[in-house]
């Protein structure tokens, strides 16, 4: 398990099935926005990245009582040693809250707007990935936006990102996302260009 993650991180060697049925009785507890938060950072403290998982896994079920103001706290627990892993489970957690938060704050995204301009590549990673599952839902006009904003970045984490978002979003709006590399595609990276269009062109 640290050799995946390029032996940067120690681990205590639990398989996702193992750590999550040794913890099962956490799902039977319910804890609001503060206590959620709270345990979250206090997992995040322990060294072992098994911690770390546990503490988006108890994050992602507690989901619903967190709201547009506890996004910056997310953003800001992604940042600390962070790794793809990581990232993408508290993106998935970030996307919830703001799906929600639409219901009630039209703009919620524009939290997003601002994740996009960030100094740490990871929370630029949030906000190109944020959207993923949204089917529907999704905003095309930020998704294709963003794309184009972090085009040109290097960074593989990145490329691969708006590759993944683009993917995810042709399940439901094929010709669009075809449309949008086939008119775009100068702007994106040759590796965001073929996970982009990996469905469309599954040979």
């Amino acid at each position: 398990m640290q050799a995946y993650l390029r032996g940067q991180f120690p681990f205590l060697g639990l398989p996702s099935p193992v750590r999550r049925a040794a913890l099962a009785g956490l799902g039977k507890a319910r804890l609001d926005a503060a206590g959620a938060l709270q345990a979250a950072r206090l997992l995040w403290q322990l060294p072992e990245r098994e911690y770390r998982y546990t503490a988006v896994d108890l994050l992602a079920r507690h989901a619903r009582s967190l709201t547009l103001h506890h996004v910056p706290e997310l953003l800001s627990l992604a940042q600390r040693e962070p790794w793809w892993e990581t990232v993408d489970g508290l993106a998935g957690v970030v996307g919830e809250v703001l799906l929600a938060g639409r219901r009630t704050e039209p703009d919620a995204q524009a939290l997003m707007d601002e994740a996009l301009q960030h100094a740490s590549l990871w929370v630029r990673r949030i906000a190109m990935i944020h959207q993923l599952g949204w089917r529907l839902q999704t905003d095309p006009t930020r998704l294709y936006g963003y794309a184009l904003a972090l085009g040109k970045e290097e960074d593989f984490f990145i490329r691969k990102a708006i590759g993944w978002a683009l993917r995810d979003y042709a399940r439901w709006n094929p010709e669009g996302v075809a449309q949008f590399v086939a008119r775009h595609g100068a702007a994106l990276s040759a590796l965001t260009a073929r996970e982009a269009t990996r469905r469309l062109n599954p040979d």
